[in-house]
């Protein structure tokens, strides 16, 4: 038996008796607890920006939400949301702020999670695109695909936000998860 089969047989053995250890709970759970714990609270946050105060307030977008998601629509409308078309304006506005606030508790606790995941690959896309498109980010902030700089907000950061969110459209919760129970509850 050569070296080389020897190394190979105990590197199989090794990652197979791993992946048997982690079986179909820990993938799942990792990749939502690593996208919660950088962005949970940043999503939240910048939902809470977005939302008017006090009670019924709280439930309405406010200027600043036209202004962040639209702003050409804000600017035109001068600022003043009395002045922004319910469709499509106010509704996508609407959407934004509850999918920004609503996904990512969804994904942490695993409820619907391939549809909060494919969804947040979806607002993540469409919030780069806002952030080129309308604030203006320079080619530096944007970045490139393969290249030497790894700290660019686009093409770097975001897709290192997507990845987990892939492996969740793709192998959803796992068992951990509120899917999980659901399922087992079925």
């Amino acid at each position: 038996m050569s070296i080389v089969n020897v190394v190979t047989g105990l590197h199989d053995r090794f990652f197979t008796a791993l992946e048997n250890l982690a079986g179909g709970w820990f993938l799942g759970l990792a990749a939502r607890l690593v996208f919660s714990s950088v962005l949970l609270v940043f999503f939240i946050n910048s939902a809470m920006t977005k939302l008017g105060s006090g009670f019924p307030g709280m439930f309405v977008p406010a200027v600043g939400a036209y202004a962040q998601i639209l702003p050409p629509v804000a600017e035109a409308a001068g600022y003043d949301p009395s002045q922004i078309a319910l469709f499509p304006w106010k509704l996508i506005v609407l959407a934004g702020t509850c999918a920004e606030l609503l996904l990512p508790i969804m994904l942490l606790i695993g409820l619907f999670t391939r549809l909060s995941a494919l969804s947040l690959i979806g607002f993540i896309v469409v919030m780069s695109f806002v952030d080129i498109a309308f604030h203006g980010l320079d080619a530096q902030s944007i970045g490139f695909f393969f290249d030497r700089v790894q700290d660019a907000i686009i093409a770097d950061q975001r897709l290192l936000w997507i990845f987990p969110l892939i492996y969740l459209v793709l192998k959803g919760g796992g068992p951990v998860s509120v899917d999980g129970l659901l399922n087992r509850s079925r």
